[in-house]
């Protein structure tokens, strides 16, 4: 078995092992972060005792040009497992500002984090599930309540014609009247609450359905930035 070969399987049985065990957090009863030096250590000091010995045989030049390959390759392969998580929230958030309406869940040390892009109209405005049918809301810390267009309503399951409209609200298109409702469960990114506390408008008042502080109320911070909106279960 040559240099290269031992290399590539140290690497390769040691990457296996840190995917197979990630959700534990430990290998062989070492914690995966220090398992994963030890595995890149290993070729490493390899690498360096046979460039010393190739060097001590042959040209000196042509063996410090291969260990500085290897190492280099050696160094991407680590830094491609220890910064996963930063390269796929990296892509997330770059869907996000892409694809408006997509919300990122960014996991950190104090929980996930539900990041929304602000749009183009210059609101905050993403991809809702409720009721199990997934719809465009506004972001709304200004209304009491999550409302629903009357279409978004019908969309969902709920028969509007049937609703009694007693609550007077205010709409971008002026004063209008609403109907209690409640809806089962509304989720967004990995946030999700159940029997939720809503209000359907009247046909033709609501242009887009609203996430209101029924629900925001519930999180544990609500961040607003230049250009994004944080949410915290």
């Amino acid at each position: 078995m040559n240099g290269l070969t031992f290399v590539l399987l140290v690497l390769g049985a040691g990457l296996a092992l840190l995917v197979f065990n990630h959700d534990s957090g430990r290998t062989f009863g070492i914690d995966n972060d220090d398992f994963g030096h030890l595995i890149y250590m290993i070729p490493i000091a390899g690498l360096l005792g046979a460039g010393i010995l190739s060097g001590r045989r042959g040209n000196m030049n042509e063996a410090l040009r291969n260990l500085a390959i290897w190492l280099v390759i050696i160094l991407g392969l680590v830094a491609a497992y220890l910064y996963r998580g930063d390269a796929q929230q990296f892509a997330g958030r770059m869907v996000a500002g892409l694809v408006p309406g997509r919300a990122v869940v960014v996991t950190g040390r104090d929980g996930d984090e539900v990041i929304i892009q602000k749009a183009l109209g210059g609101h905050f405005q993403a991809d809702v599930t409720v009721d199990g049918k997934t719809i465009p809301m506004l972001v709304d810390t200004g209304a009491s309540s999550v409302v629903l267009s009357f279409d978004d309503a019908a969309a969902i399951g709920i028969d509007p014609e049937t609703l009694a409209y007693t609550i007077p609200v205010m709409t971008a298109n002026g004063r209008a009247m609403a109907a209690p409702v409640r809806l089962d469960e509304i989720t967004i990114g990995s946030i999700s609450r159940r029997n939720v506390r809503a209000m359907v408008s009247e046909e033709g008042r609501l242009d887009e359905s609203l996430l209101g502080m029924s629900f925001l109320s519930t999180l544990s911070s609500l961040q607003m930035q230049t250009d994004e909106l944080r949410l915290r279960d």
